[in-house]
């Protein structure tokens, strides 16, 4: 059998250097293999990845070409090396902008392979027909047209012009209603530059109307940076914003799993959680609602339906189940609060009863909360949102008869103090206090396992400063009676400071 030519160039042994090693005679690649090895390391491109596709070498290599030379260069003249034909309209672009683009690179590369026998011949022609040396003596470049087909309605004409504008000039201003169709035509356009600077801008702009779009906009492109900026701010302010807000409603249900389920989520109180969450379920189930109902409004709502079935075993509430299952409800312990939990006919008995059991046994042993072991996933939680007009900022509160007051001070313009103390409750400034909460415990000292966090945003990135969970035994006088002193410096405003805590068994 005669060996065709293609088979036996393919198998050619040629010398390379004092050395024998094997090399490529032919195109695409025109070195032996080690040289090779050692180019693709120089321009940071995997070795195997680019004999399997050798469009990548050529492109890095010309990028960098146009990088290296023609880097604020103006455009030597008005006329249009290609056209591309995208969106129902011609854009005429020029090479050195181009490149920038791998999918424009690719599509070019493309057209020009198809349009000539020898196409590296071509782009040897062209890299040294773009050469800054040679502009005296260059000769017009061909023009090329190719076409880009765009599916993603993300992408409208305008975010795709700008997205194109940045190929010719950095730092474009980038309008907040367009970072979506820019962020998807960086990403058609395989233009990191861009899509990066898009995202930087997403995760600064982060609010109760864009935190849905830019949270899907993330899955979608699969930029772990945007979807985790996104569950990080969700965390601190699904309670204290959003759920105050219509747009609440936009929250998906993943989104607002992976935030329930995180140790960083910042509320005011374990019930003013449930009602933020009782208020998602109704606004998810009334769409024509466009206005944040009454707290009272959505308790009608749910005791609306039939009380033989908790709302949670009916079909339309056992998708939400793994939603309630992150709350913690043994944390509501105000009467008044426990008797909303019974009267919206939302939780299963046997959740309810559970509760109602934990809450006796703690009373009868002096609080002892002997069924929560975990910090992170079990504690009673209290939160403080510190602001710009706060000097001191304090709030009352109890649990199973021993009373705390959570305090955060202000001591200049970046440096903040924040602690608990036991107060007995014969010092209480108001009576009513008492009668409000109504178990009072005598008990001289109470065992705590207690953590206090406190986070802010600076610069789009959250600091986060914390106490070591911290084991004490709380008298009623000083020093006994107060907590560490989580002390912060930050130029963040708000300050989401938590106090997380359990009674272990004493």
């Amino acid at each position: 059998t005669i060996m065709s030519n293609t088979h036996r160039a393919r198998l050619e042994r040629r010398i390379a250097g004092s050395t024998n090693r094997w090399r490529f005679p032919k195109q695409p690649f025109t070195g032996d293999l080690l040289s090779l090895s050692q180019m693709f390391k120089a321009l940071s491109i995997d070795f195997e990845e680019a004999l399997r596709n050798p469009d990548r070498l050529y492109i890095s290599q010309i990028q960098k070409f146009f990088c290296e030379n023609f880097k604020n260069k103006d455009i030597q003249s008005a006329e249009a090396d290609v056209i591309l034909e995208c969106l129902g309209f011609k854009w005429e672009l020029h090479q050195p902008q181009l490149f920038q683009s791998e999918t424009l690179a690719k599509l070019y590369l493309k057209a020009l392979m198809q349009g000539t026998t020898y196409p590296l011949r071509e782009l040897e022609e062209l890299l040294r027909a773009q050469s800054p040396k040679k502009t005296k003596e260059k000769s017009p470049a061909k023009r090329m047209i190719i076409s880009l087909k765009i599916n993603d309605p993300l992408v409208t004409k305008v975010a795709f012009a700008t997205a194109l504008k940045n190929l010719y000039v950095s730092e474009v201003e980038i309008n907040l209603e367009d970072v979506l169709g820019v962020l998807a035509s960086a990403h058609i356009l395989q233009f990191s530059g861009l899509f990066q600077r898009c995202v930087d801008v997403m995760i600064t702009r982060l609010m109760p109307s864009t935190i849905k779009n830019f949270y899907e906009a993330g899955c979608k492109y699969k930029e772990e940076q945007l979807t985790t900026a996104c569950e990080k701010w969700l965390e601190m302010n699904l309670v204290p914003l959003v759920g105050m807000q219509i747009h609440l409603r936009k929250i998906p249900q993943d989104l607002l799993h992976k935030v329930l389920k995180s140790p960083r989520l910042f509320t005011f109180s374990e019930f003013r959680l449930l009602k933020t969450m009782l208020l998602w379920v109704f606004l998810q189930l009334n769409y024509k609602i466009q206005a944040i109902p009454t707290h009272e409004t959505v308790m009608t709502f749910f005791k609306s339906f039939p009380e033989n079935c908790c709302f949670l075993d009916r079909d339309i509430g056992q998708s939400l189940r793994p939603l309630f299952l992150c709350l913690r409800l043994h944390g509501i312990t105000k009467g008044k609060d426990l008797e909303v939990l019974r009267y919206i006919n939302f939780f299963p008995e046997s959740w309810l009863n559970r509760v109602t059991a934990n809450h006796y046994h703690a009373l009868e042993n002096g609080g002892d909360m002997d069924q929560l072991k975990d910090l992170n996933t079990q504690a009673v939680r209290f939160g403080l949102l510190f602001n710009q007009e706060n000097t001191t900022y304090s709030k009352m509160i109890a649990v199973y008869g021993f009373f705390f007051k959570i305090t955060g001070l202000r001591h200049d313009t970046t440096s903040y103090s924040f602690y608990m103390q036991r107060i007995k409750h014969t010092d209480l400034e108001s009576p009513f206090v008492v009668y409000e909460h109504k178990p009072v415990s005598l008990r001289a000292a109470r065992l705590v396992k207690y953590e206090i966090r406190a986070q802010a945003l600076v610069d789009g990135k959250w600091q986060e400063f914390r106490t070591n969970q911290i084991m004490q035994k709380f008298g009623l006088t000083k020093p006994s009676c107060k907590s560490h002193i989580l002390k912060i410096q930050t130029v963040g405003i708000p300050i989401y400071v938590s106090f997380a805590f359990i009674f272990p068994p004493s």
